[in-house]
């Protein structure tokens, strides 16, 4: 029998992996190979590298469509092998940096096209991805933020909702996220990276400046959230399965969450960890948004219970709706065609995108 944490795994991911672009049959042929927490990354590694040989062999063909979304299958795949594995940081190195890699092979491929960015923050750079509606100049934006344990590379299938409505979408990997976690811990005061990501945002002629939005997923939800309160040139925000206190439900949350927490804080205890996600809270602060706002989540989210949704709705200030789904997980990942085209629309029209 599987250990207790793949067990956890099976029961809790194959929705969100299925969502952000892991074939299920591919999920459940995996996982069922799987007996020990410890064989988690490579397993996954071992699938992604078969999907990169793919890809490869593809573009030997000529056929460059297919190869794209073999790298960009095996770059998710990579990303899913390690995103929680913190025990084994060189194990989870190597497995990230593959995750980069695979993507940055599938880029040239991809539709809509899509490119590698670099934005200047305080004498650093964090890393993007900038996805481009077709055929249109000067799109809005959203700048989309990954979660704990996401990434930009994973959040490639919320960008395409995005750009097919005449959006532009900037993944960002912010301090504690992706490539920038192991030069900077989590930052709970995100609504620096949101200054830096407008600012860059501002110095492309390509790009409406004065057409940006937000949106966040989990943890980037509670970032989204913040940025809102703090970023007058934000125009809109949506909060998906984010977060409102974490230090409030910190002893409800699972045990691999728990050690993420501690290695992206770069806290030295599960104590220390649990001390610094005091400072992850909108209190006095959720009242400060006053532009239009969205919360998305579901009621049976184990993660972030939804009366944390439930009140930054009631204590944010400006035009606000709710969606809460009686049948949605974390993030709703379970139920992606209820919220996603939908949460795409809602920003196309107050952003004023067509289509």
């Amino acid at each position: 029998m599987p250990d207790a944490l793949v067990t956890a795994a099976i029961e809790h991911w194959a929705p969100r992996f299925v969502a952000n672009g892991v074939d299920m049959n591919d999920f459940f042929r995996i996982t069922g190979r799987i007996q020990k927490w410890d064989e988690w990354c490579a397993a996954w590694s071992a699938a992604a590298r078969e999907y990169e040989e793919m890809g490869e062999e593809e573009e030997r063909r000529g056929h460059f469509v297919t190869a794209g979304e073999h790298f960009l299958r095996a770059s998710i795949y990579y990303h899913f092998g390690k995103f929680l594995f913190v025990h084994r940081r060189d194990e989870q190195r190597a497995a990230h940096e593959a995750t980069v890699r695979a993507f940055a092979r599938a880029m040239p491929h991809l539709r809509p096209r899509c490119e590698r960015v670099e934005i200047p923050m305080d004498g650093w750079s964090m890393a993007g991805v900038l996805h481009r509606p077709e055929e249109r100049e000067r799109p809005p934006v959203v700048v989309i933020y990954p979660g704990l344990d996401s990434v930009k590379e994973e959040l490639t299938f919320y960008a395409r909702d995005l750009t097919a409505r005449g959006l532009a979408a900037l993944a960002v990997d912010g301090p504690g996220q992706g490539e920038s976690e192991w030069r900077h811990p989590i930052d709970p005061h995100y609504e620096r990276v949101a200054r830096a990501v407008i600012d860059w945002i501002e110095a492309r002629p390509d790009l409406d400046a004065e057409r940006v939005g937000a949106v966040g997923v989990s943890l980037g939800g509670f970032y989204a959230a913040r940025t809102a309160a703090f970023e007058p040139r934000l125009k809109t925000v949506v909060v998906c399965g984010g977060g409102y206190d974490i230090f409030g439900e910190w002893e409800a949350l699972p045990e691999l969450t728990r050690r993420a927490y501690q290695v992206r804080q770069w806290a030295v205890s599960q104590e220390d960890a649990r001390a610094k996600s005091r400072l992850l809270t909108l209190e006095g602060v959720a009242e400060r948004i006053r532009c239009p706002l969205l919360v998305i989540h579901g009621r049976q989210d184990r993660i972030v219970p939804w009366p944390q949704a439930q009140r930054i709705y009631d204590e944010a200030a400006g035009p606000k709706e709710i969606w809460m789904f009686e049948d949605g997980n974390h993030v709703c990942n379970n139920i992606p065609t209820k919220y996603r085209p939908q949460m795409a629309d809602w920003l196309a029209d107050r952003l004023g995108a067509a289509g």
